[in-house]
Order: C-alpha cells, then structure tokens, then sequence
C-alpha cells in the first residue's frame, strides 16, 4: 500500500473486529486491509473506532464505542438428533415407474 492513499482519513469512524494483539499491546483490526492499531482493546473486541492518526502502512484508532457483535445466520440448515433419525417419508408412494420416458420428443420429428 506505500504507493497508494490509505482507504481511511483522520476523523472518520469505523465498526472493526480485533483480530489480534501487537508487541505494545495494541489491538490490530483492518480496514479494508489497512492496519489500524487501537489502544485498550483485546482480541475478539467489537468496537467502534475513530481514526486518529494515518502513516503510510498503518494508522491508529482509538475506541469511541464497544459494541456487539451481530449474530450471523447459520448456512447450514440445523435438526435436532431425534429428526436425523428419523425415517424419511417412503418416496416410491410419491412416484410411479413409467416406460414412456423421453417419448414426448420422439413425437416431434
């Protein structure tokens, strides 16, 4: 990132997860890749920062906010041991064999 601008200003406000801690004891959270360093947090923090300082390679923030981390939706549907065990509903009542498979394009030449 030394020859671009940083993606943050000075004064701005961001919502950012401490993924870890640095040697002095600062959080490190990103903001869109951007390291920022914000005093008096600890890994797994959720807080709202104000920028404060911007370097080339980093920046520093201090919290304006802890908050709560959102809960995300799981993608996975979820059962119960008792409905993975369970029998499923028998699908040959649901369906009945046929041989005229695929006869409805032969009825078109």
């Amino acid at each position: 990132m030394s020859d671009q601008e940083a993606p943050v200003k000075a004064g701005e406000l961001y919502d950012v997860s401490i993924q870890s801690v640095g040697g002095k004891g600062d959080g490190i959270a990103k903001v869109r890749g951007f390291v920022l360093f914000v005093a008096n947090t600890k890994k797994g923090d959720y807080v709202k920062v104000k920028i404060t300082k911007v370097l080339t390679n980093a920046g520093f923030a201090e919290v304006v906010e802890k908050l709560v981390r959102p809960t995300r939706e799981s993608k996975f549907a979820t059962m119960s041991a008792e409905e993975f065990h369970e029998p499923e509903d028998d699908l040959s009542e649901k369906y009945e064999e046929s041989e005229d498979f695929g006869e409805e394009l032969d009825d078109e030449d």
